[in-house]
Parts: C-alpha cells; sequence; structure tokens
C-alpha cells in the first residue's frame, strides 16, 4: 500500500470560488484521492483556504469587521460549498492558524541562519490617498511586456510575467484608482532566490519528467529569465508577523510575511492542524513531510502530487523549492505537479471581481454536486483553455448522465421489478454475448484506471463514458422487452447481468459522481457489500450481486435538461 500525499492550490480568502477555480485545482485533486482510496492506497488530501494578505484587509473593511472574524466567516462559508461539492479533504485549514505561524517563522529563521535572506532598503511604492504603502497586487497599471493594462504589481496574470509595481506602466492605487503615487524608503526582507537558482534548476531536470507539459515549460520559462531576490515581508496589519528574537526592528515596525512565503507552507501547517485536530489518533504529521529516512530507505516513501491552475505553478515548481531548498532540512518536496489552463466562460475568462461566470455556490442552488463535477472533469482544461457554456453543460448532462447512465439503470430495474418482481432474477447460464460483453468491460476498466494513474482526466473520463455506453449496448442487443416474449430465463440472465453493471458502475464511477453512485449501490440490499474496486476477473464474471438480491428502484438520477432550463440558465448568468 503506497502512500499519497496530495493538495491542491489553497482558495483565497476572500469570496466564493467560481467553476474555473473548482476545476483548477480542488476538484481534480478529490477525484484522484478518491480513486487512490479505492485502490487501497494510504491517503492524505490537504487543502485550506489562504487567509493573510491585503485582499482579506480590504473585503473585511467593506463588510465592517475585524479581520480575523471577516476570515473565520469566509473560511466556513467556502467549507460548506466544499462539503456541497463532496470534497473529501482529510482536513481543510486556515493559513492564519497558530501551525502556519509556528512553521513559516521557523523556516524564516533556517533561511537567516542559511544565509537566504537579506535585510534591504528599498523604495515601494505608497499612496497619500490610501494613507499607506501598497503591496505590489495593489498598485496596478499596463504590463510592460503584453500591454495587459490590468496587470497588478507582482504579477502579469494575462503573460504570467513576475513584475515589480514599478515596472508598471501609468500605475494606479487599485484601492482608490488614485494616480498620485509616491515611492518612499522601507525596510524589507528578501529571499536571495539568485543564489539557490542552480539548485532550483536540478531539482526540476530531476522531476518535471513526471510532470505535464504545462508545468515544466511555466517552470523553464522562469529559471530561463533568471530567478530574482523577492521580498517576502510586507507593511501590513494582518499576517504571520517577523519574529521579533531574529529581526526586532522590523518586527517593531510590524512587517509580516509575504502572503505567497507563507501560503505554500500552510500544506505543512494543515497537516499539522490535521494532527492537532485529534491528539488521541496519535497522528504523525512529518511523517508525511520530513525526510529524514528518505536516503536509508527506511519507512514507507510519500508521492506527493499538487494540483493547481496555470497561474500558481511558478510559485509551486520555482519558488516554494526555492524555500524548501534554502532551509537545508529533508522538507518532502513535490513529485507531480498536474496544472490546468483556464476554464473560460463562453471564451472569456471568470472572474471573482467582476462576478463573471458561474460561482460554486449558485452551482448548487441549480443542480446537484454531481451534475457540476462529472461535467467539470469530463471537460478539464487540461491541454489548452476549455470553455464552459451553457449549451454545452446541458447537451452534456442529458447525453452522458440522463440518457447513458441514468436511463440505464432506471429502465433496468425498472423493467426487472415489474416482470420478476423485487429481486435479482436467476435465468439461464451467460452464453456469447455475456463474455464478450465482460472482456469489454474488462478492457475499459484497464483503460479507465491508466488514465487515472496518469492524472489524464478528460481520457479517463471518456473511459468511464465508454463503460457505461457498453451495458446500453448490450440491452440494445439482447432486448429482454423483447427476449421475454419467447426466452423468460434469457431475458432474466440480461436483467441480471445488467444489474452485475450496474453495481460495478457504482463501485468504479465513484470518484466521479459520489451521490449518485450511492444511491445506485444502495438499491442492492447487499449484506457486506464492501467492495472498494473491481478487479478484471470480477469484471468479466460480473457476478458480484448473487440472484435474490433484494432490489429498490432509487429516484431519477440525473434529471434531463429542457429549453426551458438552458434558456433561464442563460438568462441569469448570461451567455451568447
Amino acid at each position: 500500500m503506497a502512500r499519497h500525499l496530495i493538495t491542491s492550490a489553497l482558495p483565497y480568502i476572500n469570496g466564493i470560488k467560481h467553476l474555473g477555480n473548482m476545476v483548477g485545482s480542488m476538484l481534480p485533486a478529490d477525484v484522484y484521492s478518491r480513486y487512490l482510496r479505492q485502490r487501497g492506497h494510504d491517503v492524505l488530501y490537504i487543502c485550506a483556504t489562504d487567509e493573510h494578505g491585503t485582499p482579506a484587509e480590504l473585503a473585511a473593511k467593506e463588510q465592517g469587521l475585524p479581520v480575523a472574524e471577516f476570515c473565520a466567516q469566509a473560511h466556513d462559508a467556502q467549507k460548506a460549498v466544499y462539503d456541497g461539492f463532496a470534497l473529501a479533504f482529510d482536513h481543510f485549514g486556515r493559513s492564519s492558524s497558530q501551525e502556519n505561524v509556528e512553521i513559516t517563522q521557523h523556516f524564516a529563521r533556517k533561511l537567516n541562519e542559511n544565509g537566504f535572506i537579506e535585510e534591504r532598503a528599498i523604495r515601494q511604492v505608497y499612496s497619500p490617498a490610501d494613507g499607506r504603502f501598497l503591496p505590489d497586487r495593489y498598485v496596478e497599471g499596463t504590463c510592460p511586456h503584453c500591454g495587459y493594462d490590468k496587470a497588478r504589481g507582482d504579477q502579469c496574470e494575462n503573460c504570467t510575467r513576475v513584475l515589480d509595481p514599478t515596472d508598471l506602466l501609468n500605475p494606479r492605487s487599485a484601492i482608490s484608482g488614485s494616480t498620485e503615487l509616491e515611492v518612499r524608503e522601507t525596510k524589507h526582507l528578501f529571499l536571495l532566490q539568485s543564489k539557490l537558482q542552480q539548485e532550483v534548476e536540478a531539482w526540476v531536470a530531476a522531476h518535471e519528467e513526471r510532470w505535464p507539459q504545462l508545468s515544466s515549460s511555466i517552470a523553464r520559462k522562469w529559471l530561463t529569465e533568471g530567478l530574482h531576490d523577492r521580498a517576502i515581508t510586507r507593511d501590513l496589519d494582518w499576517g504571520v508577523p517577523v519574529p521579533a528574537d531574529t529581526w526586532p526592528e522590523l518586527a517593531a515596525e510590524g512587517k509580516v510575511f509575504y502572503v505567497w512565503f507563507d501560503a505554500p507552507i500552510e500544506y505543512l501547517a494543515a497537516t499539522k492542524e490535521w494532527a492537532d485536530a485529534d491528539p488521541s489518533a496519535d497522528r504523525d504529521w512529518k511523517s508525511w513531510w520530513y525526510e529524514a529516512d528518505a536516503e536509508s530507505g527506511a519507512g514507507n516513501p510519500v508521492t506527493y502530487t499538487q494540483f493547481m491552475a496555470k497561474d500558481n505553478v511558478p510559485f509551486h515548481t520555482v519558488m516554494f523549492p526555492a524555500t524548501q531548498l534554502g532551509v537545508r532540512e529533508p522538507w518532502k518536496k513535490v513529485d507531480v505537479v498536474k496544472a490546468f489552463n483556464w476554464l473560460t466562460y463562453y471564451g472569456g475568462k471568470f472572474s471573482t471581481s467582476q462576478k463573471r461566470g458561474v460561482f460554486t455556490d449558485q452551482a448548487l442552488e441549480i443542480l446537484p454536486a454531481d451534475y457540476w463535477r462529472y461535467f467539470l472533469i469530463a471537460n478539464a482544461p487540461e491541454s489548452d483553455d476549455s470553455s464552459f457554456t451553457w449549451e454545452h453543460f446541458t447537451a452534456t448532462v442529458n447525453k452522458d448522465l440522463a440518457d447513458t447512465l441514468g436511463n440505464f439503470v432506471n429502465r433496468v430495474l425498472s423493467f426487472s421489478r415489474k416482470r420478476f418482481g423485487d429481486e435479482v432474477p436467476a435465468g439461464g447460464e451467460p452464453g456469447e454475448a455475456e463474455a464478450r460483453l465482460g472482456e469489454q468491460i474488462a478492457g475499459l476498466l484497464a483503460e479507465y484506471e491508466t488514465q487515472m494513474e496518469a492524472l489524464q482526466f478528460r481520457k479517463a473520463a471518456a473511459a468511464l463514458r465508454a463503460l457505461w455506453s457498453a451495458g446500453n449496448s448490450y440491452l440494445e442487443e439482447k432486448a429482454p422487452w423483447l427476449e421475454i416474449k419467447t426466452d423468460k430465463d434469457g431475458a432474466a440472465l440480461t436483467l441480471r447481468t445488467a444489474m452485475n453493471l450496474i453495481h460495478l458502475y457504482a463501485v468504479v464511477s465513484e470518484p466521479f459522481i459520489p451521490a449518485s453512485c450511492e444511491a445506485m449501490r444502495g438499491a442492492f440490499q447487499l449484506d457486506g457489500d464492501t467492495a472498494t474496486w473491481v478487479s478484471a476477473e470480477e469484471a468479466r464474471a460480473l457476478n458480484s450481486v448473487p440472484v435474490g438480491t433484494p432490489f429498490t428502484v432509487p429516484p431519477v438520477l440525473f434529471a434531463k435538461l429542457t429549453e426551458d432550463d438552458l434558456e433561464a440558465y442563460k438568462e441569469r448568468f448570461g451567455g451568447e
């Protein structure tokens, strides 16, 4: 049994996230975690809200709340939505936790001891209109590289170039919009990434073979441009404080660590939160992160997989590994970085700030989570950006979920109950059609497993869809509604085989549509049904549901969406 550590990019605290955020990080991480658990692996899936930085302060101010109270409420609101999507985190923590304070300060001290942090006086943008220094992301302007007119002072989200506020053309305050900005001197701590460039390059070279091209190309772009020393502190009231025992002057000035310094450390801290949450469980959080025995081969090694959208890739493939390398302690570094492109809304970007697109809480108001889980993963933006349209969503739900899977389950169970009662019928012995079906199912299941192991979610969804379609093809070939007129035992065999397919679907589809799978499995009153996966031999045999097993017909799994539904969605959310 292998050990798998899984993290997804931390959702920022300022508001409920849109569907693009969901499909770019947390949902695929959940699907993969569920799959690995079903295959018998030891899995720890960790995530948290990213709570520090100016946006949290501003959002709290808008609501008239202390920032700590705002973050607590926003964390609970986000967690409720993720529960609604059935995201099975082992722990969903908070970057404002005491654990993160302690580990972030530990990292900073170690980096300083090893000569990778330097205190520098810098000239920073100050807004008299706002009465404050402006953090990088709250200086906006035109990117000097691509001309995007809403670039932030830390990074251009259009071309992903890392920026300094002074690089921007026509800069303005993102808070007040004022263009009357000054540059004043202040002191900050810098992470000397330039001294770690060769080590990061060697580390990337040793690991990128397992990464998708999107991840490695972004990392290589950063490395080719050269790693620059980056300020890792800010003039803010909210964040992990600079430790006074190491930098008393900066601590007295109230400096805090830059959110992008402490946020990745929260992966470790959230794991410690998980351990601290239940002391009686004797959870060893360090065994997941501290590789003291890695070289000797002792212990059970961990495979670490991260999920994120492409804008987060540079920080996870270059900046955070540089931090970990500079600490000179054997902290676990990522093995696989699964990056995603953008999910767009009718070709334009989803936008939290502009309220463009469908947000996760709104999605759950419209339809149950499984509709969204399946559609998003089946159309995940892996090789390129993909576009969400209501037309595509409606067509996918109707064809794949309602017709291919839902209708199969309903007509098999309804017809069998009508003609043979409330128990799985006996019928004759499996024949040539059943043998062909078993081989087909075993082959498709192997393909599904291969694509899931490779983190190819769209291809895995296609294999799963093909499994569902195979059942429909078998049913059409055997046509039990006609077969029963001349061969009652043959019809019973067909229905019994189809019921075993339903049970198989309930097991192997669970990573995608967990609630629907629970309903499918619950249709059969099987004592001791603890199956977590289906072997190739079991797929060929299709006999896991014994003759005589009582069953019920569950409610309709997936309702077909109508033209009226489509028009209502477009009227509410917009769409071409």
